[in-house]
This record gives structure tokens, sequence and C-alpha cells, in this order.
């Protein structure tokens, strides 16, 4: 005879000559066995995952179906596993098993062939040890955006932000694209002006990156593309320009590089913000010549200036000595001023002449 009890945490499961027979339910169970051809299984079902080498005949059978939630994956499918509510597994392509009587157990089915693994718990499943070994992460980061392809075929466009995806699905690749304004440096153009004149040129650009997709299909690169528009749009412009305007009339210079490069960011998604010659450098013999020139102009400037003052000076002096000259007594009181301002400076004595001359000076004063 043999005998067995199943306990109320516990299942059986009773093989006759290595076939499936059934499950045992808690209780005590007896049987006649001379050739020792039974055979059972006992598992604890406090801990619901059910391992047997055995477990496509158990579960082709259809005797677990009141015990146990079968769970059976094909390719390109994955499953979370939450016991009583708290995430215990991540299934990969199989058949598996989990006892219910103790602890409840929900299954979640995910089509990993769609590759982007997007789960509000997402957190719980990368804190599973598996996770890391069946999922890829990839970070966007602030001002950011990603865009997603799987085997070379655009899928989406990323915000900021952590995105896990399923490995072995696809060739997945992110490209970031930074959002936020850039600055472009545009150094050591050597341009020749229409007057002959060989210039070196540094410009500043300053762009943003619109369309994300477009910015990246377009081009193979976008910032070698709008390096070389801004060099041809300043060979185009400055080479119609003489020396003098282009030194007088940059911000028209600028305005007339801005309309030409505008557009052609716009075509691959880009944004023009700002675009102005930083620096015009001149070649030694022309600094010199330049230099020569504007001192000359100075100097010139400088002669205007003094020949006008001298001109005012003289016409001013002319004005008092007509005014003095109709008005003695105005001229005598402008002496006496200056003597009064020679005094100041030193012991002079002062002697005027006859009676007549003292009298109106005491007159005056």
């Amino acid at each position: 005879m043999y005998s067995i009890k199943i306990a109320q945490y516990e299942r059986g499961l009773l093989f006759r000559d290595r076939d499936f027979v059934g499950v045992l339910r808690p209780g005590r169970y007896k049987y006649f066995d001379p050739f020792f051809k039974l055979e059972v299984e006992v598992y604890d079902t406090s801990e619901p995952a059910l391992e047997s080498y055995r477990l496509d005949v158990i579960v082709a059978s259809g005797a677990l179906e009141d015990d146990a939630v079968v769970v059976d994956l094909a390719d390109g499918e994955r499953a979370l596993v939450w016991i009583d509510s708290r995430l215990q597994a991540v299934l990969v392509p199989g058949l598996y098993a989990f006892w219910n009587s103790m602890k409840r157990v929900d299954v979640e089915r995910i089509d990993a062939r769609q590759v982007r693994f997007d789960s509000p718990k997402l957190a719980e499943v990368l804190a599973l040890p598996r996770a890391a070994s069946l999922l890829e992460l990839v970070d966007v980061e602030a001002e950011t955006v990603g865009l997603f392809y799987v085997n070379g075929v655009f899928q989406e466009t990323l915000g900021p932000g952590r995105y896990a995806f399923w490995k072995g699905e696809g060739l997945v690749q992110v490209r970031h694209v930074d959002s936020r304004e850039q600055v472009l440096d545009v150094v050591g153009q050597d341009i020749m002006t229409a007057d002959k004149v060989t210039l070196r040129l540094n410009a500043l650009l300053t762009y943003r990156v619109t369309e994300p997709r477009a910015s990246v299909a377009a081009v193979s690169d976008y910032v070698q593309s709008i390096y070389r528009e801004a060099q041809l749009a300043l060979r185009a412009v400055v080479g119609t320009k003489t020396l003098d305007t282009l030194l007088e009339e940059r911000d028209a210079l600028a305005d007339e590089l801005r309309g030409l490069v505008a557009p052609r960011l716009e075509a691959i998604g880009l944004e023009l913000v700002n675009l102005g010659i930083r620096d015009v450098i001149l070649p030694g013999d022309m600094k010199v010549l330049l230099n020569k020139v504007i001192e000359a102009q100075k100097a010139a400037e400088a002669n205007l200036i003094t020949r006008r003052e001298e001109t005012a000076a003289i016409r001013s002096q002319l004005n008092a000595a007509r005014i003095l000259e109709s008005n003695p007594t105005l001229m005598r009181l402008r002496e006496l001023e200056a003597l009064e301002r020679v005094t100041e400076k030193a012991n002079l004595t002062v002697v005027l002449g006859d009676g007549g001359l003292a009298d109106k000076v005491v007159k005056l004063l």
C-alpha cells in the first residue's frame, strides 16, 4: 500500500508508470502499488511557481485549470507576473504555471514586437534582477528629443525621460537632438572684395532645431551643412561689396546674409536665430594704408575745427572792438579791469593823469 498526506497549503501531482494521473488536493491518499509504479510530486503552494520538467504533459492534461494559472508565451511575447499585487517576475517565451490557491496571481501579457516597453510600472520592472538582461535603457536628457528607430525605420519622437526597449526584437537606435539654441563659429574665411582686397572674416551664427526628424533625415550632419551654407553666403555677399561698403555697412551686410541663409536652414528643419560678422581682418599692408588714410582724415578734421575756432574768435574780437570804439567810457572801464587783474599778482603803483582824468575815474568809481 502507498499512503501520502497532502496538507492545506500543498498540492500533489500523481504519476503512474511516469504518466501523469492528476492533481492531489489536501487530504490523505492510499494506493495499492505492488510494483512501485506510483510517484507523487508534492508542491508548497505558498511558493507560486510550479517548476517541473514534465510541465508540458501536466498542462496538456487540463488538470491544472482549477489550481494554477498557466502561461504559454509564444515568440515575440513577454509577461509580467504579479503575486498579491507585487511584481515578481518577467517571463520570456515558454510555458509556465503558478499555483493560485494560497496567493492571487495576475499575469500581464506584452507584445514585445512593438520593441518599446511603455508601462507606468517601469521603475518596478527595472528593480527586478533579470530586467537588465531583457531590457535596453535609453535616457533622453532635458531640452533634448530622441528619434526612435527600429531596424532603420523611424517609429516616434521621444521627449525627455527614461525609455526601455525589449532586447532581441530588432535593432534599436535613438538619435539625440538638442533643441536649445546653438552657436556656430564660421572662422577664417578668406574672401576677395569687389575692389580686389582680400579679407579674412569671422562670422557668428545662432540656430535652433525646430523639426528634429527633418534635420536628421535631410542631411547626414546638419552642423556641417549649416557651416557650408554660411560660407557660401559670405562669399556671395562679400564678393559684390567694396571694402569701404563692408566697413561702413556691416549691419546691412548681416541682414543680407540672414536673407540668404535662413530659407536654406528652414528647408532642413532649422531656424536661424541670428547671423552677423564678428571680425574683419585686413592684410598687414592694408592696415598701414588705412591707418594713414584715417590719420590724414583726422588731421584735416582737426585743422578745420581749428580754423573755425580762430574765425569765430576773430569775429568776436571785431564785434567787441566796434562796441568799445563807440563808447570811450566802456573802453576805459575795460582798461581798469585789466589793471585790477594785474594788481592781484603784483604790487603796482598806479598814477592817474591830470585832474580832469582823476575826476572822471572818481565819478566812475
